[in-house]
């Protein structure tokens, strides 16, 4: 009979600049509060999956990070999917620990991306997602890329530069609540509107910022002593790498994965009662939402308005404030979605907190709406 699969235990360091902490320190930290929260010890794990670092591109990070944390697991490798990696490794600890081949996991990330490299650096590294022939040649960023797609969106669902900086509002007001966050300035949908524009229609509120930090979570083939989350559905989608492949904005791949992992769940969209959906920019957030089945086309920030997405709404939405404002330190930085939602299910949120959730619907993709990763958790007892 398959085992099951518990989130047992999450951990986090402050996200920001940190300066002084490489990404081996910050890794270590968020680790430590994992194995804390999960009542283990380093001797307990016996699986280790570690998010790529652009600061410390070693070719065995998940190895190098055991030596320095003093862990001896059995099984161990880095896992590198962009802004998927997370909730990859996620689905991945919980095969392993569905089949036996472990029992306790570490999933962990972390990366000192504001303070140990430079803007120029960063924005080279990242924009190697282009394509080398087609894209990258004519100097295109991330930013740029998203600007396209956004373009086209916006073009095809009647979306506006008003809808989008709805999302940015809502994501910083969330922020403002978390102790750990990057960005806490209340903002407004004028000042989004107003802000430096970056590559249109996206301007410099509607992209996340970067930052230091690290993100680690447990997962278990046995509960903890207190909440019980189970991971009960996980589904993968990889339609295309490149923004010049991508067929249709209308379907990246979100939906394909998430029918997946709702299908394992014995679960549908009116089931979900809490979202935790990656944000890199305000046109990724209501893509997916809109994607996935969570929005009509063209209407997410219609909801947003309505209040359905915030902290005291039907279907509350990254309430940790999401890479928009709580901040994005690479692989980590989409981790923080599933770390939010746990602490959602312990009722661990303080003023943050929401109704206690039954079920939550996290999503993750890389690139250029390239890799999608969703995951279902459910709260059992």
């Amino acid at each position: 009979m398959m085992k099951q699969a518990f989130i047992k235990g999450v951990g986090n360091t402050a996200f920001g600049r940190l300066e002084g902490r490489n990404t081996l320190d910050l890794m270590a930290q968020a680790a430590k509060e994992a194995l804390t929260t999960a009542g283990l010890v380093r001797a307990d794990i016996d699986g280790v999956l570690c998010g790529y670092a652009t600061t410390m591109p070693h070719l065995m990070l998940a190895n190098l990070f055991c030596e320095r944390f003093s862990l001896r697991p059995q099984y161990a490798h880095g896992m590198a999917a962009g802004g998927a990696t997370g909730a990859a490794m996620l689905m991945l600890a919980r095969e392993l620990v569905q089949s036996g081949r472990c029992r306790n996991v570490l999933v962990v990330a972390g990366e000192n991306r504001l303070s140990g490299q430079t803007r120029d650096s960063s924005i080279q590294t990242l924009a190697q997602v282009g394509h080398a022939d087609f894209e990258v040649p004519n100097g295109a960023s991330v930013p740029a890329y998203y600007g396209l797609m956004a373009s086209r969106y916006m073009h095809e669902a009647g979306v506006t530069r008003e809808d989008l900086a709805e999302f940015a509002v809502l994501m910083r007001n969330n922020a403002r609540r978390h102790p750990d966050s990057h960005l806490t300035q209340e903002i407004s949908v004028a000042d989004v509107l107003a802000s430096k524009p970056i590559a249109e229609p996206l301007h410099l509120l509607d992209c996340c910022p970067i930052s230091d930090g690290a993100m680690a979570l447990v997962v278990s083939s046995e509960p903890g002593s207190g909440v019980r989350v189970k991971m009960v559905g996980a589904g993968q989608a990889h339609f295309h790498q490149h923004l010049t492949a991508l067929r249709d904005v209308m379907d990246t791949g979100a939906a394909a994965a998430a029918k997946i992992a709702f299908k394992e769940a014995g679960l549908t969209i009116k089931d979900i009662d809490y979202l935790g959906v990656y944000d890199s920019f305000t046109i990724t957030l209501l893509m997916l939402l809109e994607e996935v089945g969570f929005a009509p086309r063209g209407h997410a920030a219609e909801r947003v308005r309505q209040g359905e997405f915030s902290q005291l709404g039907a279907l509350p939405l990254n309430t940790h404030g999401g890479l928009l404002s709580f901040g994005h330190c690479g692989v980590a930085g989409g981790m923080a979605h599933t770390v939010e939602a746990y602490r959602q299910f312990a009722e661990q949120a303080g003023p943050r907190q929401v109704k206690t959730p039954t079920h939550a619907y996290i999503h993750a993709d890389g690139g250029v709406m390239s890799s999608h990763v969703s995951l279902l958790l459910s709260r059992e007892g």
